[in-house]
């Protein structure tokens, strides 16, 4: 029974690789990917980097920040002792 669901399969999968659906989807697939190569578009690994750098600049900077602000308050502590 098993054998014959198999074979089964083997034709539907041979019969749906020789339609013309296939055909379509392969022509289809082609000019996406030919459209796809003209835009400039990056890969999700490449994007997913680029977040990470964009994280880790943006806490360095709130760090910068914060510690522009700490030396600004105590020099205007000191020049208001003065």
């Amino acid at each position: 029974m098993n054998n014959f669901f198999n074979d089964l399969q083997g034709k539907i999968n041979q019969a749906i690789d020789s339609s013309p659906a296939k055909d379509i989807e392969r022509n289809v697939k082609a000019m996406m990917t030919q459209g796809f190569s003209k835009l400039d578009l990056v890969t999700r690994e490449e994007f997913d980097i680029q977040a990470q750098v964009l994280a880790k600049t943006r806490a360095k900077l709130e760090a910068l920040e914060s510690r522009v602000a700490q030396l600004e308050a105590k020099l205007a502590a000191s020049e208001s002792k003065v």
